[in-house]
């Protein structure tokens, strides 16, 4: 274990982004794609929705930043950016119903970079190919993706196998039990003697270890991904679901069954992965990244997303570049 991995919650810094209780969500199932009105509209990214409004005006890149990097070049060249990543989570990257883009923080992020790289109409030139976080770092070294964009936690560990641009987002690992248990259930300190489900290869496994009092390797079952994790819970067969805030929040905004409770209590930075061998990649995204924070594009972007779940003002974005060490 890396002890490095993680470490305790910079309130001062976080805590707006990750504060909770939520405001109320509409109680929806998971598998219809209703859920909170992300940017205004039935679908969330229609004409003049919010969320749409802020991939419009979004930065191009000079021609001379993307010459200026191979990795960029190369997506200019094929005229399409290929993101690993979901679109089954409400907050961060929600498949479209009705057939246009999908909405959410990160599809958000996605589809700025690749108008930032492809010019006008290039938000509509992405590929989103599924992962999971067993898939993640493979699909990256062998080229299957341009990049990954799925609340995905930068960790030392993930480092020595891949690159990570930002952070472009501070999250941090929370409990997620039954919405009748939340009561008795408000973070990891009473998680002791229970059945604990997280997913497999995830920061939560590391979390739950550190951070569950008495700490009891038989109690903490690993899911393949966060389906089976969310029906694990909601069937009884775990108390609790210990993972990222981000891919939690999710559930909640689809699910009345199932609730976030208590605080994050370990940071998760979220980064976009890249290849090692992708020449110029981070420097690249940094760049789109510092660009879309100073313009006001990420904090609008913020609000028409996951403000639309949080009771709280828009966070501090974090410094791209600033990487756990």
């Amino acid at each position: 274990m890396n002890p490095t991995s993680f470490r305790p919650r910079r309130r001062a810094v976080v805590a707006a982004a990750a504060a909770l209780p939520l405001v109320g969500l509409a109680a929806c199932s998971s598998d219809t794609g209703d859920g909170p009105d992300l940017g205004g509209g039935s679908d969330g990214g229609g004409e003049g929705s919010a969320f749409a409004d802020v991939i419009a005006s979004g930065p191009v890149a000079a021609d001379d930043a993307v010459a200026g990097s191979a990795w960029a070049t190369a997506i200019k060249e094929k005229d399409q950016l290929i993101r690993g990543g979901t679109v089954a989570n409400q907050v961060f990257s929600l498949a479209s119903t009705t057939g246009g883009q999908p909405t959410g923080f990160d599809a958000g992020i996605t589809q700025l970079l690749a108008k930032y790289i492809l010019g006008e109409g290039g938000e509509e030139k992405v590929e989103y190919i599924d992962t999971t976080v067993e898939t993640r770092e493979t699909l990256v070294q062998n080229g299957t993706v341009d990049c990954v964009i799925a609340t995905y936690s930068i960790t030392p560990e993930r480092l020595e196998v891949i690159d990570f641009a930002g952070p472009y987002y501070l999250s941090g690992t929370a409990v997620q039990v039954r919405t009748e248990d939340a009561e008795s259930i408000s973070g990891p300190e009473d998680l002791t003697g229970k059945n604990v489900v997280t997913q497999a290869n995830s920061t939560g496994i590391q979390a739950a270890e550190e951070f569950i009092p008495d700490y009891d390797a038989s109690l903490v079952q690993t899911l393949p991904d966060n389906e089976s994790c969310v029906a694990a819970l909601k069937q009884g067969r775990a108390d609790a679901y210990v993972l990222d805030q981000g891919v939690l929040l999710g559930n909640s905004a689809a699910d009345p069954e199932v609730t976030v409770v208590g605080e994050p209590f370990v940071d998760d930075p979220y980064g976009v992965g890249l290849a090692k061998d992708a020449e110029g990649a981070v420097d690249f995204v940094n760049a789109f990244l510092q660009e879309i924070i100073d313009s006001g594009a990420w904090e609008k972007l913020w609000t028409a997303t996951i403000g639309e779940v949080m009771d709280t003002e828009a966070p501090e974005p974090p410094v791209p570049g600033e990487l756990p060490s």
